[in-house]
């Protein structure tokens, strides 16, 4: 079956018709499936805790495939609704017939903010909603949203997953970074730095080797799905950095912890260096500066994100740093800018 890709003339921005966009072909769906990391944790925090879904309404947000909607049915849910923009729903209802599950899934295509539920309430709500850096994309704007118009009242509603916690550590990275950034130094002869200056505002999303971290990691914030609102995911928050050894940092890594906490035993994952290859891997932020550290000193600063004015699906973050070292009297400081888009 053919399906036809959203235009502008939909009255939505090009941002957000190239978003809903990109998640029409199957690719993007079968690396996310292909992610054990992510389905696995999904599907046991449903399958281990059939006594919170069985008889349940559910509410599966941004369903894409519909593969969280089949877990919950499979767990014993009445009835699950999933709501999805993109086309890729027209092959969900499909998949969902060949399971034998039409009676009880429920799949509405549009955005979630304007589909009318066959439900005034809903149970429970899940979804897969953490882009990169936990909050590109902005879809937990959606969930949140759902969850104050769906959710029910009484306080015993319940949303999977329901944590998420950013992490920030520093990295040795020099190899990269002279490949990535100081390749702009002499292009062919050619002096090519305003493209550098460009290049360190643009974070780089890959896999980062344990081997390269050089401090422990801090803890910048944590959400709770049940109490957070949209404005907490505009934040400015102070990270502390012990060094591990004695080292450069070169960048600095993000990446993110998520729990189902509602589960009897808790279900979590992590996208950190320290742990299975996820595809949403980690976020480096390459520094203007180089940083000499030893053990025993640290690298203080502040975390600044914010979705960005023209496009609320990219982000505006900022990183101020400082690593003072007194008997030594060396102090490195700066302030770096970003735009993840």
């Amino acid at each position: 079956m053919a399906t036809e890709k959203l235009t502008e003339s939909e009255n939505m921005p090009h941002s957000e018709v190239h978003y809903f966009n990109s998640y029409n072909h199957h690719g993007i769906h079968e690396e996310m499936l292909k992610d054990e990391v992510r389905t696995k944790s999904y599907r046991d925090s449903i399958y281990n805790n059939r006594h919170l879904f069985k008889d349940k309404v559910v509410l599966d947000v941004g369903c894409g495939t519909s593969i969280l909607s089949m877990f919950a049915v499979k767990a014993g849910a009445k009835h699950v609704i999933g709501v999805d923009m993109s086309t890729i729903i027209v092959k969900a209802k499909e998949i969902v017939e060949a399971n034998g599950m039409s009676d009880k899934i429920t799949l509405l295509q549009g955005k979630m903010e304007e589909v009318q539920l066959p439900f005034p309430e809903v149970d429970i709500i899940i979804s897969e909603w953490m882009g990169y850096f936990l909050l590109y994309e902005s879809m937990l704007d959606t969930v949140l949203w759902a969850r104050d118009r769906y959710l029910r009242k009484d306080g015993k509603g319940l949303i999977f997953p329901d944590k998420a916690t950013i992490f920030l550590a520093g990295i040795e990275d020099g190899e990269y970074k002279d490949e990535k950034i100081g390749f702009w130094d002499n292009v062919y002869g050619f002096d090519y730095t305003p493209l550098k200056l460009t290049a360190l505002t643009e974070p780089l999303v890959d896999t980062v080797d344990l081997k390269a971290v050089v401090t422990d990691p801090c803890a910048v914030i944590t959400l709770d799905l049940y109490t957070c609102t949209t404005a907490d995911l505009a934040f400015s928050l102070p990270f502390n950095l012990p060094i591990r050894r004695t080292d450069y940092i070169h960048a600095l890594v993000a990446w993110f912890d998520i729990e189902f906490s509602a589960c009897h035993k808790p279900v979590r994952f992590s996208t950190g260096p320290h742990t299975k290859y996820t595809h949403w891997k980690q976020t480096v932020f390459y520094l203007a500066d180089v940083l000499t550290v030893e053990v025993g000193e640290s690298v203080q600063g502040k975390l600044s994100c914010r979705p960005n004015g023209q496009n609320r699906r990219d982000l505006d973050i900022a990183i101020d740093y400082k690593s003072d070292t007194q008997d030594r009297g060396r102090i490195a400081e700066g302030h770096c800018e970003y735009k993840m888009c």
